[in-house]
């Protein structure tokens, strides 16, 4: 843990379901943490497909190395006195230390500065729990005694290591009784994201009017609705689809063809995207968001595209130690630093360094906003103003041979533009793409592909190993839906 928390903002972003919990990733800066305390009330089949959903894509970005992600069914009662014992003595340890340390088997001195981390956690779970009532030492030493013991019995060794920029992610099903439901409060001031998912009942009234969670009613109560339990699994290697597909991405570790395999989308009941083939056309009943500023609106010259270079940005992706694990493109889509990138440049990374053209700084950032790892979409976030780049609305559909230009930066040559026309629309593992022959490379990927009109209407993604400029990117329709409200 390389940063210690001095305090916590609760629920900066406004998160209206499960994915949404599973997606955001608050930042820390100046030892300021963002975290997130959402309880699902209800219980319903699409309260479980999120869940399943919800495992499936944060268990496979663990597995990469990008996060930690733990659900668990219940809380274990102190059974062995020895344990007993033991966290008894963690707790005299920290009142003799002025409530300034703790120590557990899992925390030693090599952890610091984690130890004063969770000695403040300690304290602020047994104020607020303590409120305005008195309370004997024999409580509070029991409650600091489950705490400890919960947190070793939960996290293992992974805390000891863990970097207060890393994402942690913890998702818990029915929890009542009080000192349960401080322990997950506790863990939001150490600085994870918890996730109570309510489907039987919730917490007590008392509990509820200390506003602690926020409330996101999915459903009605039921009795008999479990959560499945839930295995971590290892991610397997991705079959070989039908065709082979490169991710455009570069580094010293990513520069390698990699098959492209997307999981099905879960099913969502909302219309598929086909943008010109015949069976569907343009998918209906998405608001449309402006496609230009105020004005004309006319098709540009090569020459005035390329000076939108200045909306797109290299990213390069840091290890902890500060390595170029890889590079990769990025578009401006907000003007308060919202930069739309692919989720295969994003994993992976502790942070990220941002360059942009005519401009001599290095924007540093670890703030992943959101990701969709089915669509390939990341949204990063750097402290500075920008200059977004209009997406495509959808006034008119696509059509096959229609001009376009891509930029991007393929083998890190800085923002270079081609052109090229769109030739075809294709469906892969149900995520809708445009193919295009703008010639792209390792790099690309995040890149901007335009129309003549100076609009985004998709986002380098990929391209056909096999052939010769055949490249592949996220349509418009799916980039609006997912900037939607940071645009």
């Amino acid at each position: 843990m390389t940063e210690q928390i001095k305090s916590v903002r609760y629920n900066a972003m406004d998160i209206a379901t499960i994915n949404g919990f599973a997606n955001v990733t608050g930042g820390c800066r100046n030892g300021c943490k963002d975290v997130y305390f959402i309880r699902v009330q209800g219980y319903s089949r699409e309260v479980l497909k999120d869940v399943e959903y919800m495992d499936r894509q944060l268990t496979e970005k663990m597995n990469r190395g990008n996060g930690i992600y733990r659900r668990i069914s219940g809380l274990p009662a102190i059974k062995a006195p020895e344990d007993a014992d033991y966290y008894a003595d963690c707790y005299e340890q920290w009142v003799q230390s002025g409530r300034k340390e703790v120590y557990t088997k899992s925390c030693t001195k090599d952890s610091l500065p984690l130890p004063f981390v969770l000695a403040e956690a300690c304290e602020k779970a047994v104020s607020v729990h303590r409120g305005d009532a008195a309370e004997n030492a024999s409580i509070e030493k029991n409650m600091v005694v489950k705490l400890l013991f919960w947190l070793d019995w939960m996290t293992g060794d992974w805390y000891a290591q863990w970097d207060a920029r890393k994402s942690v992610k913890i998702v818990a099903d029915n929890i009542t009784k009080k000192q349960e439901y401080f322990f997950f409060y506790f863990l939001t001031l150490i600085g994870c994201d918890v996730l109570l998912i309510q489907s039987k009942t919730d917490i007590a009234a008392d509990i509820d009017r200390l506003g602690l969670s926020k409330k996101l009613a999915l459903g009605s109560f039921d009795s008999r609705g479990d959560i499945p339990p839930f295995e971590v699994k290892t991610v397997q290697k991705p079959t070989e689809s039908a065709q082979s597909v490169k991710r455009t991405e570069s580094g010293p570790e990513n520069t390698g063809l990699i098959r492209m395999s997307i999981p099905p989308r879960p099913s969502s009941g909302k219309p598929k995207s086909g943008y010109e083939r015949p069976e569907t056309g343009l998918r209906a009943g998405i608001p449309q968001i402006p496609s230009a500023a105020a004005g004309e609106r006319r098709e540009k010259s090569y020459e005035e595209l390329a000076r939108l270079a200045a909306s797109v940005v290299l990213i390069s992706v840091h290890s902890r130690t500060g390595d170029v694990l890889g590079t990769g493109s990025g578009i401006m889509v907000g003007k308060k630093g919202y930069i739309l990138t692919n989720n295969h440049v994003a994993s992976g990374g502790v942070f990220y360094s941002v360059k942009i053209e005519n401009d001599d700084q290095i924007y540093e950032t670890q703030e992943v906003i959101k990701y969709h790892s089915l669509l390939d979409l990341a949204l990063l976030r750097i402290p500075r103003e920008l200059e977004p780049i209009p997406v495509y609305s959808g006034s008119q559909r696509l059509v096959r041979g229609q001009r376009v230009v891509a930029i991007g930066s393929p083998l890190g040559l800085f923002n270079s533009v081609s052109d090229g026309i769109v030739s075809g629309f294709r469906v892969i593992d149900e995520v809708d793409m445009i193919q295009f022959t703008a010639p792209t490379s390792h790099g690309s990927s995040g890149g901007a592909l335009l129309n003549m009109y100076g609009e985004v209407i998709g986002i380098s993604t990929a391209g056909i190993v096999e052939g010769q400029n055949i490249n592949l990117a996220v349509g418009y329709e799916d980039i609006n839906v997912f900037i939607r409200g940071f645009v």
